[in-house]
């Protein structure tokens, strides 16, 4: 999901109205996403709420040029990762968007987030994306969020079909994808503005089937 729905916009013109709302939004574990995401945990991350506090971590981790290079321009201050977190609480509670923060066992803050929003009502095909600082690429992070969010798509907002978009020049993107199972499909021409220039992008799926046998039969061979 190179194109971030998210706007840092104008829009939002009352910032401590925005930020309350934030704050009222719990973090615990529940049986109702819309209400509150649940902690996923995996052998190397946590997966949860985005929060305030993950404004400045983010902030640093996602504002590098190796990050942004191939998403949708990131927030350029703090307070516009706040505006940020508040925005993906509200489309969560409208049940049209997630959006899990990346939190490294051991640490406290977001080094990166996961995206799903939905393409349909109801999430049966949705796009998934994601962006992770560079300091932990490479280290696993990926795969084990990877595998708890598409976890969490078909086994609990019933997603049938799960797409994700990567531009063709983003090789590592690409890679992660496909380490993960994930189906090329095809090429999207020019369908990226990114700085001035449209770029193609891979059109990258998996489906609810596909996943679920290659966890019954092979324990989800992903290395």
């Amino acid at each position: 999901m190179e194109k971030m729905p998210f706007r840092d916009a104008q829009a939002v013109t009352d910032l401590e109205a925005v930020i309350a709302a934030a704050r009222a939004a719990s973090a615990t574990t529940t049986s109702d996403w819309r209400k509150a995401l649940p902690v996923l945990t995996g052998s190397m991350v946590t997966l949860r709420e985005l929060r305030l506090s993950d404004a400045p971590s983010l902030l640093a981790m996602l504002s590098t040029e190796e990050v942004a290079r191939f998403i949708s321009p990131p927030p350029t201050t703090i307070e516009g990762f706040e505006r940020f977190i508040a925005w993906t609480h509200r489309e969560r509670a409208a049940g049209n968007y997630v959006c899990f923060a990346v939190v490294p066992h051991g640490m406290d803050t977001a080094i990166g987030i996961f995206q799903i929003r939905q393409l349909e009502p109801g999430f049966g095909t949705a796009e998934w994306g994601f962006a992770i600082g560079s300091a932990f690429w490479g280290t696993g992070v990926f795969v084990d969020g990877a595998k708890l969010v598409i976890d969490f798509a078909f086994d609990v907002i019933q997603t049938h079909r799960l797409e994700a978009r990567a531009a063709v020049l983003n090789g590592r993107g690409n890679a992660a994808l496909r380490k993960i199972g994930a189906v090329q499909e095809g090429v999207l021409r020019k369908s990226f503005l990114r700085n001035g220039e449209y770029l193609d992008q891979t059109l990258w799926t998996i489906l609810d089937e596909d996943w679920r046998s290659a966890k019954a039969f092979v324990g989800v061979r992903i290395h």
